[in-house]
């Protein structure tokens, strides 16, 4: 017999206090379940139930079992919701934080499609510049870009953006174009003031060398795409990924500072919390999110 029908109906009778009600909770006849019992015992050597003709009553060690029988039985039901949950249409509230930078510029405009797509999905869009976290402030996930610092986050790689300084081509005129890293030095730049790493840029030399350049300056803004409009004006260089810049350069309304220097390249990610089971809705989203930015990165945006 059915291991998972034996356990189900021992621990109905315990539950129920005898086999008749057990029976009728289960939708089978009492013999079927005396049947599963007896059948039960004889497999583990043991007396499970105490039987009189008033009462049934687990003994010790079918109390002890039927502790056990019951983490089983609520691991085999959840795993059957799981499979109809991963069967059914992707559905609910789906909680996304996102840059402003990029939110703004990259997400919402293909929103719309989503939502027709799956319009049993809601959005709640949250545009900041802080570093969230994901389970403790009720998020389903978060589109990240750069280095991963939380290695616990399950992640998919949506595509890649690079990252240049740029200034304005009134600006270049103005003040001269650094040709080297010490040059910037004696230029404007402008500082990202939610930068992880402070106001610093990390940059590398054509030789390969790490470099760092210090950007305490007369302007700093917690938004790219504020200092991408500063840049513009001819406010100053700014150190800003392409999908941020990229039609701007392409308008020529900024140009690249230091061509020589090494591109580097950032991974745009969608991460969401562990777990061996990803919600229908949470899953629908980074597909279509891979679909949408199948023809951009790492400079085409």
């Amino acid at each position: 017999m059915d291991r998972l029908t034996e356990m189900e109906a021992f621990a109905t009778v315990v539950d129920q206090g005898g086999f008749t009600d057990a029976a009728r909770k289960m939708g089978i006849s009492k013999s079927a379940v005396s049947k599963h019992v007896s059948s039960l015992e004889a497999r583990l050597g043991a007396r499970l139930l105490n039987r009189t003709t008033r009462r049934v009553s687990p003994t010790e060690i079918g109390l002890a079992y039927y502790d056990r029988a019951l983490r089983v039985l609520n691991d085999a039901g959840e795993a059957d919701a799981l499979v109809s949950s991963m069967q059914s249409d992707p559905s609910g509230l789906l909680r996304i934080s996102v840059a402003t930078d990029f939110g703004v510029n990259h997400l919402s405009p293909v929103l719309g499609t989503f939502l027709d797509e799956f319009p049993d999905i809601t959005v709640n869009m949250v545009l900041n510049n802080r570093y969230v976290e994901l389970i403790s402030e009720g998020f389903d996930m978060a589109i990240r870009i750069g280095e991963l610092e939380d290695s616990t986050l399950r992640a998919r790689k949506l595509t890649d953006t690079t990252k240049r300084m740029i200034a304005a081509p009134g600006y270049i005129a103005k003040y001269g174009r650094p040709t080297k890293i010490d040059d910037l030095n004696e230029h404007k730049l402008l500082h990202y003031s939610s930068q992880a790493g402070g106001s610093v840029w990390k940059l590398t030399a054509p030789s390969g060398e790490k470099r760092q350049v210090r950007t305490a300056g007369g302007l700093s803004v917690n938004d790219g795409q504020s200092l991408l409009n500063a840049a513009i004006s001819g406010l100053g260089i700014a150190y800003l990924p392409s999908f941020l810049y990229a039609k701007a350069m392409e308008q020529g309304l900024v140009e690249d500072v230091i061509p020589d220097l090494p591109v580097e390249t950032q991974g745009i990610y969608a991460v969401y919390p562990p777990g061996r089971f990803t919600q229908p809705k949470v899953r629908a989203f980074i597909d279509f999110l891979v679909h949408a930015f199948a023809d951009k990165g790492p400079t085409e945006w």
